[in-house]
């Protein structure tokens, strides 16, 4: 048995599924591709999270696109992030090469050319479905985290959303949270001290400050009504297949603060509404998070744990997270531990550091006899990978250099043209993208304020008018002529006079 024949037997046993699963495209052995050694992914461990790794310029969003194609074509929605603004082609059918027939040919796959079900969403004013959530929704525990809070800080936010839920003030924008900090140590600090104690200035100060800088990144849009049902992002279309939801985040990449406040509400909602899955054969949801050093780059630790929190606990709702990055260093530790599936493409070794990174890489991976893992990570082609999954018992799969299948949609973004029609036809720009400004928390309290200074100025100029009748009284009595003569001692004498006369 010569090396292709053995590798092909080893990926054989090694992938062998029973249930469904996705094919990432074919083994390779000493450089050359073994046809129809399928490296596959089973739908039942894809919600185990993944990670997708690699130098600028050597695949990654492509596999990023043939994934989601294949878990669609499954009837699996997916929710992609778009940082780059190149994701959106997949709703059109590529056009073909000859270099993609050639790709094919090699791995033993047919090539089908189609366009995806796809939704454009918005996190700005660009165009697409709003995605928006209220403060309230967001909750005092992830607002903190998100503005990085002291623990004295956070208990003030507590008692804001606590004095909110008391008195029926909806906390929809960040408009009203401000106003009832403010109202806290202004015009209602008696109010508030009486209630919930004493509420300091400078950490009002802080947490304003705070909340401005948010609002400098772009954070007043997000926040607010009509709030967006995540329910909205698992549905299927007549054919049965999965809805792509593109997230179009072109314009926040210099605004990590606001990308990390929307992924953290989002997974924070999903957690909070999907029902538990058990042990399911196939995942309810798959996001991808392109740039996701976005996330963690400028994360508080706070915030860091927050995250690995939830990408612990939210697989037990089928929902799987899926990192794409250039280095998996970017990654924290307790993260990277949690990933079942790795794609990591070629990484490039300019300097000691870039060398250290490969070393460390290398190390994430099963040992194999047909690999030197720290050499071939140099050496990958554009579209060629290193895969280690789960298999459908959780446990690893040999690990394998492969060719990827090409996408089966365009490799491009759509035209403005296609982009206007694709929006056009979503049955969601209806119910979410007509702006809501309700009755709330700071209409309420600037209600409340102008009645309370109403009512002060009324009983000052109550008092005024007493006052002004009082002192007018007294002058114009003493004023009048005919009174100063009545009650001039002069006067007084010569009548008392006459009447002692009267009188004898």
């Amino acid at each position: 048995m010569d090396q292709k024949e053995k590798f092909f037997a080893h990926i054989e046993k090694g992938y062998a599924m029973k249930g469904d699963y996705i094919t990432m495209g074919a083994g390779m052995v000493d450089g050359e591709t073994v046809k129809e050694a399928f490296i596959k992914v089973p739908l039942k461990t894809l919600n185990r999270h993944g990670l997708i790794a690699g130098a600028t310029g050597t695949g990654k969003t492509k596999t990023l696109q043939v994934i989601a194609e294949n878990l669609s074509d499954k009837g699996i929605p997916v929710l992609l992030m778009d940082l780059k603004g190149d994701l959106s082609g997949i709703a059109q059918p590529s056009p073909g090469h000859p270099k993609i027939d050639e790709r094919h040919a090699a791995i033993g796959l047919p090539f089908d050319p189609k366009g995806f079900p796809v939704e454009i969403l918005s996190l700005s004013e660009q165009d697409g479905v709003r995605l928006r959530a209220t403060v309230s929704e967001f909750g005092p525990v992830l607002l903190s985290r998100i503005l990085d809070l002291t623990v004295t800080q956070e208990g003030i936010v507590a008692v804001v959303f606590k004095y909110c839920d008391d008195h029926k003030l909806p906390l929809l924008d960040l408009n009203d949270f401000k106003k009832v900090l403010q109202y806290a140590t202004g015009e209602g600090k008696k109010e508030f001290q009486a209630e919930y104690g004493r509420i300091s200035t400078s950490s009002t100060g802080t947490i304003l400050r705070k909340i401005i800088e948010l609002e400098q990144q772009g954070a007043d849009l997000f926040f607010g009504e009509k709030s967006f049902e995540v329910d909205d992002l698992t549905r299927i279309d007549e054919n049965g297949r999965g809805y792509i939801n593109i997230i179009r985040l072109t314009d926040i990449q210099d605004k990590p603060k606001l990308f990390s406040t929307f992924m953290l509400s989002l997974l924070a909602e999903i957690y909070g509404t999907f029902p538990e899955q058990g042990d399911s054969d196939r995942p309810e949801l798959i996001l991808f998070i392109d740039e996701a050093h976005l996330i963690f780059e400028n994360a508080s630790k706070a915030l860091l744990d927050q995250i690995e929190s939830i990408v612990k606990l939210i697989r037990s709702k089928g929902i799987g997270l899926y990192f794409v990055t250039q280095n998996p260093t970017d990654v924290p530790d307790d993260v990277l531990a949690q990933l079942g599936l790795k794609v990591q493409h070629a990484l490039r070794a300019f300097t000691a550091k870039d060398r250290k990174a490969i070393k460390l890489t290398a190390q994430n991976y099963p040992d194999s006899e047909f690999y030197k893992t720290e050499e071939i990570l140099t050496s990958l082609g554009i579209g060629e990978a290193l895969i280690s999954a789960l298999d459908e018992k959780g446990r690893p799969t040999p690990l394998a250099a492969t060719m990827l299948r090409a996408p089966m949609s365009r490799m491009d973004v759509l035209t403005e043209k296609e982009l206007r029609e694709a929006i056009a036809q979503s049955k969601l720009i209806k119910k979410y993208n007509e702006e809501i400004d309700r009755e709330s928390a700071y209409e309420i309290l600037n209600e409340k304020i102008a009645k309370a200074e109403a009512a002060q100025e009324k009983e000052r100029e109550t008092k005024r008018k007493a006052t002004s009748t009082r002192t007018s009284g007294r002058r114009s009595t003493r004023m009048n002529p005919v009174v100063k003569v009545l009650t001039s001692a002069t006067f007084i004498r010569g009548v008392l006079g006459v009447l002692k006369k009267v009188i004898r």
